[in-house]
C-alpha cells in the first residue's frame, strides 16, 4: 500500500469536523493496508453504499451493514487494491456529516488502474465513530488505464 502521506492530497477545506475528520481517518488507513484501524473507525450499526445502489461490490444494492458487513467491504473492494491516489477537491461540513467531491485512482498487482470521480457523505455518531459511508458514482464513467 501507498504511504497514506503520499496517496491522499487534501485541497479542499481544512476547518475542523468530526465528520470530516473521520474521512480523512478512513482514507488514511485505507491507503495505508491498515484494517483493523479502519475497522476501529465504524460503529457498530454502521453501513457503506460504496456506490448507492446495485453495483460490482453489491449485486443487490442493499449495502454493507455493521461490523461484519464493513469487514466483507475491505475484502471485497479495498483490500485488492494495491496503491491509492486520492484527491480531494470539496468539502462540506454540517450537522453530523460531511461530503466531499473527489477523484480516486486505484491500481491493482497486474498493472491495471481506475480512476474515478465521485461525492462521498460520511454520517458520525456523538462519538465520532462512522455510522455511514455513501459514495455516489457510475461504473460507465470509471476510466481505466495500465501503469506504464
Amino acid at each position: 500500500m501507498t504511504s497514506p502521506d503520499d496517496a491522499v492530497r487534501w485541497l479542499a477545506t481544512d476547518e475542523p469536523h468530526p465528520a470530516r475528520q473521520a474521512q480523512r481517518n478512513a482514507l488514511a488507513t485505507a491507503c495505508a493496508g491498515d484494517k483493523e484501524g479502519w475497522l476501529a473507525l465504524w460503529a457498530e450499526d454502521c453501513e457503506i453504499f460504496d456506490p448507492v445502489g446495485p453495483s460490482i461490490f453489491d449485486a443487490e444494492g442493499h449495502g454493507h451493514h455493521g461490523l461484519a458487513g464493513i469487514e466483507h467491504f475491505w475484502d471485497v473492494a479495498i483490500a485488492p487494491v494495491e496503491q491509492f491516489e486520492v484527491e480531494i477537491h470539496s468539502s462540506f461540513a454540517c450537522g453530523d456529516s460531511s461530503a466531499q467531491e473527489g477523484t480516486f485512482r486505484t491500481w491493482f498487482a497486474d498493472g491495471s488502474g481506475a480512476e474515478i470521480d465521485l461525492v462521498t457523505v460520511y454520517r458520525v455518531d456523538a462519538d465520532g465513530l462512522i455510522t455511514s459511508m455513501r459514495a455516489y458514482w457510475e461504473l460507465d464513467k470509471v476510466r481505466t488505464t495500465t501503469r506504464v
